[in-house]
């Protein structure tokens, strides 16, 4: 008879874990909220800029306690939400840095660290072994799908 360990039953998983660090990549000043200038300022480093307007309406998508700010709670759930296939594709691209259709591990290593992510290629090379399914060394369209679909695969040991 197996009993449950009362130690890990509250532990955060590792998803939750990924998570809340990219929030706070995303929350600069560190108050636990982002704003729409961290926002924008997130967007800015990975190339892209949208207006304020576009920044607000993404901001009035998110917030749904209508405070003004992304916390974490409303951050994880559109992490988690089931993203449109124009959204997985937009995110692909912010990746895919030559437009080859292929995410190399010097493309990640180059987006992470524009994002202000520290990790070596040795570390993106591993990243990707873990969703490249037909062993390539990069990740395509149809892997990246699947890895944003199934964020458990993140976490996954390569074999």
């Amino acid at each position: 008879m197996a009993s449950e360990n009362p130690e890990t039953t509250n532990k955060p998983s590792s998803t939750d874990m990924d998570l809340k660090k990219v929030f706070n990549q995303f929350d600069a000043n560190g108050d636990g909220k982002i704003s729409v200038s961290e926002l924008g300022n997130v967007f800015k480093s990975m190339g892209t800029s949208y207006t304020e307007a576009e920044l607000n309406q993404v901001l009035d998508d998110i917030d749904i306690d209508r405070d003004g700010f992304i916390n974490m709670e409303e951050f994880a759930a559109i992490c988690r939400s089931s993203s449109s296939a124009t959204e997985v594709r937009e995110a692909f691209d912010l990746y895919d840095q030559n437009k080859n259709g292929l995410i190399s591990s010097s493309e990640i290593h180059k987006v992470l660290n524009r994002l202000g992510m520290t990790c070596s290629v040795e570390d993106c090379v591993r990243m990707i072994g873990r969703v490249d399914t037909d062993g390539d060394g990069n990740v395509n369209f149809e892997e990246f799908k699947k890895m944003m679909s199934s964020p458990e695969l993140l976490n996954k040991q390569s074999a």
